[in-house]
């Protein structure tokens, strides 16, 4: 079985390490479903730190569905993942009308060769998951990223155990949204090889108070990182 820690800094991928995570998602940006991080980021854990990194090639938040020039920077985004050594990309697109933009995933797919591919949660956003599946399953995606369609994992369980079923062991579902030590040994109950969790814990780092708000969706000052030690209790129930 695989856990997969989404850090969202070096000191959230530092934790997983040292946890025993099997790999991480990197990227930056929870509060929005994450980001791109930087080529800093990405260059520090690669060089520092020996976990097995994906990389989550996400441009901008809002939705999935992307323009040429967009698409360009993803496709720059992926080449340096791999001149850097990255492990596998996380990623996906979406139509104006939320079905799977074949011709951008399969772009990605084609940029991503030689790294493992995760199609992200946009897969939550398609109108009929089941035929989302086989249109992944034809481009070549091995694994998705999924709730189930629902706000958790956990919510959504029943639509990921059949599409689990649907897929007949040619990808991979990965639950991920709400995946936490009280709940993990559901998903392990229920067949699923992989999980994806933050395992994180919110910090104050600031003592006094800012003057003016410049953050306008999570306090101010409160940083999140994944907590080793909710790494390790996701392990032991996994074990």
């Amino acid at each position: 079985m695989i856990l997969e820690v989404c850090a969202n800094s070096y000191e959230s991928a530092l934790a997983a390490e040292k946890a025993g995570a099997h790999r991480i998602e990197l990227c930056a940006e929870l509060s929005v479903g994450g980001l791109t991080p930087s080529y800093g980021l990405i260059k520090k854990v690669l060089s520092n730190l020996n976990i097995p990194t994906y990389v989550l090639i996400r441009p901008r938040s809002g939705n999935f569905t992307y323009s040429k020039s967009e698409v360009a920077v993803m496709l720059t985004d992926i080449a340096q993942c791999k001149k850097l050594g990255v492990s596998g990309i996380v990623g996906g697109a979406l139509t104006i009308d939320q079905k799977i933009d074949q011709t951008i995933t399969k772009q990605l797919l084609m940029a991503s060769e030689g790294m493992d591919f995760t199609f992200h949660r946009a897969f939550d956003w398609t109108p009929n998951p089941k035929i989302a599946l086989q249109t992944l399953r034809a481009l070549g995606v091995k694994r998705i990223l999924s709730s189930g369609q629902e706000p958790s994992a956990l919510v959504g369980i029943s639509l990921l155990k059949e599409l689990k079923t649907l897929s007949e062991g040619s990808l991979e579902i990965m639950p991920g949204g709400g995946v936490n030590v009280s709940n993990i040994q559901t998903f392990k109950e229920a067949g699923f090889k992989e999980f994806h969790a933050s395992a994180s814990e919110k910090i104050q780092s600031l003592k006094i108070a800012p003057k003016i708000r410049i953050n306008n969706t999570t306090e101010e000052g409160v940083i999140t990182v994944s907590s080793e030690e909710k790494i390790r209790e996701l392990l032991k129930k996994l074990a």
